[in-house]
């Protein structure tokens, strides 16, 4: 989990310190209109443009959603947040901030763990929640930022302007998006209602019907940890590998607890260094999860490469 951020920790990559010293629960002074006209409700936020939405929260509050591309529980999170945001029509404005481009933003918010989602409020951060929760809970988080934030005195809304370009352009129309095969939208909608289970059988139907169905395998993996870390206390995990380091079930559940965390090169190093000192039956315990992390993390990506490289060393 993550320690709470206050607003000294974000100085270095945003600037606070106007706000730092403002008692809580003091409604923030601001100049702001009560309604702005926005491009939209979801933005990226980077290094460099994160100010503009630290003073846009004086207005409305901002959810900041910490994410990676290679992180499965990340991809089932943020289509609710997304939808959950839309739904507020301007009562609310989603930022989603990629932790591996902005690192500077990942270690002021000291997100430990992704997903991890916190609100911005007046200017204050307000941790949320980590990991991925089902659709209805986010739904009751936001309405309790709406009533902190109107104990804030942050009552104001935006809309979007919505109109096309320039003068007398017409804007395309979004092209629908490519329906999901029907074993991977069952999938996600079984991990949307918490079962892990069920999504585990879609995607197997998914890889029995079409071996080469990559997303299917990757998704497989995803959900396959989502289910044993809705099951596990992180501390006492992290305690039973501090003390039986070579124990293969505890570096087993401490690495699924980097992999999920961003910790990627730890949960690679940790378990290709058990690998290399351990016996056979164990060794293929040790690959078989492995590979499922080549495949959450994406097979291209530089990290896997590397442990990939070391795995074939000790193998072979």
């Amino acid at each position: 989990m993550t320690n709470t951020p206050d607003a000294a920790s974000f100085r270095g990559a945003v600037d606070l310190s106007g706000l730092a010293s403002r008692p809580a629960g003091q409604p923030a002074v601001t100049d702001a209109p009560p309604r702005q006209t926005l491009p939209g409700l979801i933005y990226d936020g980077t290094d460099e443009n994160f100010t503009q939405f630290i003073e846009l929260s004086n207005t409305v509050p901002v959810i900041v959603d910490l994410w990676a591309e290679w992180c499965g529980p990340c991809k089932q999170l943020s289509p609710a947040l997304e939808r959950a945001v839309n739904d507020y029509a301007g009562r609310l404005v989603l930022v989603k901030v990629d932790v591996d481009a902005n690192p500077q933003l990942a270690q002021a918010f000291q997100a430990q763990s992704i997903p991890t989602v916190v609100a911005i409020i007046g200017g204050r951060p307000a941790p949320l929640f980590v990991g991925a929760i089902p659709e209805q809970q986010v739904r009751e988080v936001f309405e309790q930022v709406l009533q902190i934030a109107e104990q804030n005195g942050v009552t104001g809304s935006v809309s979007v302007d919505d109109t096309a370009g320039a003068e007398g352009e017409e804007t395309a129309p979004e092209p629908e998006p490519e329906p999901l095969p029907p074993h991977h939208q069952e999938a996600y909608d079984a991990i949307e209602r918490g079962d892990f289970d069920g999504a585990i059988a879609e995607y197997r139907l998914a890889i029995a019907q079409n071996p080469a169905d990559d997303l299917a395998v990757a998704g497989l993996a995803q959900v396959s940890l989502l289910k044993r870390l809705s099951t596990v206390d992180a501390s006492q995990v992290r305690d039973a590998a501090a003390s039986a380091p070579k124990d293969a079930d505890a570096a087993l559940a401490v690495a699924d607890l980097d992999l999920s965390g961003g910790h990627v090169d730890d949960a690679f190093g940790r378990l290709l260094d058990l690998f290399a000192t351990t016996d056979a039956a164990t060794r293929d315990l040790i690959r078989t999860r492995l590979v499922d992390y080549f495949e959450i993390v994406g097979v291209t990506d530089p990290r896997v490469i590397k442990a990939r490289g070391r795995l074939a060393s000790l193998l072979y």
